[in-house]
């Protein structure tokens, strides 16, 4: 994984180099402060306090830089993420106040995807200094969590098949010593039958199963984490085009995101009783795969016609949320990179959120926006569950039209859920396709860090 730590450490006033922040509005009369030598230099480069804008700045025999935010008070998670990628190697403090959110950015803005080539000239890292001690190890947890993310989803499926799911998990397990089950073969296939199905057209090496890490005392309420684990989709039968298979690497972000906050979980001792699943598969073609008007069983008993077979994300979180539902969770929490209708809707930027309460959704909505990680609900409408049905099962994985899909996807997994349980569902694209200031192109982490904190509110009190 890239190594993020410790690029914020403790400021003990040892020697570093000043970051002065100022917005567009302060820029005139900050900019009277400073010598006719050092506003020059800042013409020369541009520099008018505009976000994202970075200037170093001559001052005697040494120098310092100069950031453009859009209020130098109130800073977010990216604040300081452009600073963190242009400016040399060396330590940095702030002039005046403390990063706060943006101790992330500082961190996520150094990440590099290296496994497969290394840069000519790697950079140093930029560290950067903070009064704020007693926050640096949370933040380190975070920047380290969307990491894993990111380094999961641009690793190809050859290298990211289940096995290696499962290796990630094993690691989570050893650190923490949580307990780790892993349901594979005639098992799987009598236990989780969608799992099985849609992963058994697979090489062995990629074989199909179910993962299944435990920690926490029993006496703690249950939580259950669930990430569809996808290491490629084809499509199966109903075979994507070369267009739309070519990002399907990351169909096994929600795994990513999954196993991510099981960390976050783990390592801050969170007073829960973790239920960490992941059904992980991959979506071949051979002579053994599953077809378009089968009928599956399920592991609820409910049994499911085939419209699509690339629809398969539904089918194996179907199997896995019928498992931990049985643990009578206080709740679950599921990521899946399910539909193109969410992208459709709310583009890149925003996860698609449902769930079946509001005061839950409200609460991981309001945690997304005090850390920059906002989701955007969708609905469940009743009215569309009929869109489900089917002539011979007991419902379809697909709908018969091209409305909501993405919160179609949601009320096939809502029959999998048990009654009454509490359940966030979501539909994450786990893909940037531009870069952002902290946030390079590739691999990325949606809903991860607002379900982070909405849970160490709601379990513990703090955020």
């Amino acid at each position: 994984m890239a190594d993020l730590n410790p690029l914020i450490q403790p400021d003990r006033a040892q020697d570093a180099i000043d970051i002065h922040l100022v917005d567009r509005d302060g820029f005139t009369d900050w900019s009277k402060k400073l010598s006719a030598g050092q506003r020059a230099s800042l013409s020369a480069q541009g520099f008018d306090g505009g976000a994202n804008a970075t200037a170093i700045v001559p001052d005697g025999g040494s120098w310092f830089a100069a950031g453009g935010v859009n209020d130098p008070a109130s800073l977010t998670s990216w604040c300081l993420a452009k600073l963190a990628e242009t400016l040399p190697a060396g330590t940095y403090r702030l002039a005046s106040g403390d990063a706060g959110l943006a101790m992330h950015g500082w961190q996520t803005a150094q990440y590099s995807f290296t496994r497969y080539a290394k840069p000519d000239a790697p950079k140093g890292p930029r560290v950067l200094l903070t009064k704020e001690a007693g926050k640096i190890d949370a933040a380190i947890a975070e920047a380290e969590a969307v990491a894993l993310v990111r380094d999961m989803i641009n690793t190809p499926g050859e290298d990211m098949g289940p096995a290696a799911m499962e290796a990630v998990a094993e690691t989570l397990a050893k650190t923490y010593k949580a307990e780790l089950t892993v349901i594979r073969g005639d098992t799987l296939e009598q236990e989780y039958p969608m799992i099985h199905a849609v992963g058994r057209a697979a090489a062995r090496s990629h074989a199909p199963r179910l993962i299944h890490l435990t920690w926490g005392k029993e006496s703690d309420p249950v939580l259950g984490i669930v990430g569809k684990g996808v290491a490629f989709d084809s499509g199966g039968l109903d075979i994507k085009s070369a267009i739309g298979m070519k990002l399907m690497k990351k169909d096994m972000g929600g795994a990513a995101h999954a196993l991510a906050l099981g960390g976050l979980i783990m390592g801050a001792g969170l007073p829960v009783r973790l239920h960490l699943l992941v059904p992980a598969v991959e979506n071949a073609i051979a002579g053994n795969a599953f077809r378009p008007g089968d009928v599956l069983s399920t592991r609820k008993g409910l049994s499911v016609e085939i419209g699509n077979t690339d629809a398969e994300g539904r089918l194996i979180l179907g199997d896995a949320l019928t498992r931990v539902s049985e643990e009578n969770p206080d709740l679950i929490i599921d990521f899946a990179t399910l539909t193109g209708a969410a992208r459709v809707a709310l583009g890149p930027d925003y996860p698609a959120l449902m769930a079946r309460r509001d005061s839950t959704a409200e609460a991981l909505i309001e945690a997304g926006r005090s850390c920059d990680d906002e989701p955007w609900r969708l609905p469940l409408p009743d009215g569309y569950r009929e869109w489900l049905s089917s002539d011979i099962a007991d419902l379809n994985n697909i709908s018969g039209n091209a409305y909501a899909g993405a919160s179609v996807a949601g009320l096939f997994l809502d029959r999998f859920v048990g009654d009454g349980v509490d359940w966030a569902h979501f539909d994450t694209f786990g893909w940037r396709p531009f870069a952002k200031p902290g946030r390079p192109k590739g691999g990325e982490a949606y809903g991860l860090r607002a379900s982070w904190n909405m849970l160490k509110k709601r379990y513990s009190g703090t955020q």
